[in-house]
């Protein structure tokens, strides 16, 4: 683990494609972190297997949250110090934040029934129902559905007002329901910032010193979950927003156009020039 009073944490899902290629500028804004003994973590609704593809390409070696806030997944032997409360996944140590499966896949049959509104989950479809179905082919849309915590399913020709009505009853009973797209997840009791906050902690404990965080996002949506839990906001919009008032979070908000030529330089050097 790196020894720095500085964490980088980016929401990656539209900066690196479902098969590891990366927006132009991030492997070396990467690079940039690397050099200055920064560690970055990724934050993703995609699962670990969806994201291996990227970790390797990109040489990533932090941890990362996935599944929207599901979980904390720590790379081998990255912490002498281990949290109190862990899972294994494959090669990774997991702070569980939300219960694992079965537990998503339980709520949406019993929310579903409760409800009386029909939802298709991943789980299934056949592999051929799958693929046309997301849109990805047959070896891709395998790795969509291999989750740890959250349940993806689509609703079956629900109205609006019945999909509202589904949003609201899954609020009142504690469940993590958010769109991904054309489909939508369930989780019981994801939380990005209790995600964030733990794994924080372990990073304190490591270097002896709070940290400073930043938080990188793409999206509004991104930026509501991630920025309140960071004492830095990068937001990398579609546009530079033309006044104050578009800005999602604060006045505070360091806003960029994702696609400038000069982006990933700008952002590289607001991080490091940012005293924590």
């Amino acid at each position: 683990m790196r020894s720095s009073n500085k964490i980088v944490y980016i929401a990656i899902d539209n900066l690196v494609s479902s098969s590891g290629k990366p927006l132009t500028g991030f492997p070396e804004f990467l690079a940039g972190l690397e050099e200055a003994n920064l560690p970055c973590v990724w934050v993703s609704a995609r699962n670990r297997h969806e994201l291996d593809s990227a970790i390797r390409k990109l040489g990533h070696a932090a941890p990362f949250i996935a599944e929207g806030g599901s979980g904390v997944y720590l790379p081998e032997d990255y912490f002498h110090l281990k949290p109190a409360r862990t899972i294994r996944f494959a090669r990774f140590t997991v702070i569980p934040v939300a219960t694992p499966l079965p537990a998503a896949k339980e709520a949406l049959e019993q929310l579903a029934e409760d409800t009386h509104i029909e939802t298709v989950p991943l789980r299934t479809l056949s592999p051929r129902e799958l693929s046309q179905n997301v849109g990805m082919p047959q070896g891709h849309a395998e790795l969509l559905r291999q989750r740890d915590f959250d349940e993806l399913f689509f609703f079956a020709g629900a109205s609006s007002a019945e999909i509202k009505g589904f949003q609201a009853e899954a609020a009142r009973r504690n469940l993590t329901l958010r769109p991904r797209g054309n489909l939508w997840s369930l989780a019981v009791g994801a939380s990005l910032s209790t995600c964030v906050r733990q794994l924080t902690a372990l990073y304190e404990r490591a270097i002896r010193t709070h940290p400073f965080l930043t938080g990188l996002a793409t999206s509004e949506e991104e930026a509501v979950e991630l920025f309140p839990s960071c004492n830095r906001a990068i937001l990398l919009a579609e546009r530079s927003p033309s006044s104050p008032a578009e800005s999602p979070v604060d006045s505070s908000l360091l806003s960029l156009p994702r696609f400038a030529p000069d982006t990933w330089e700008t952002v590289l050097e607001s991080i490091l020039a940012k005293r924590g």
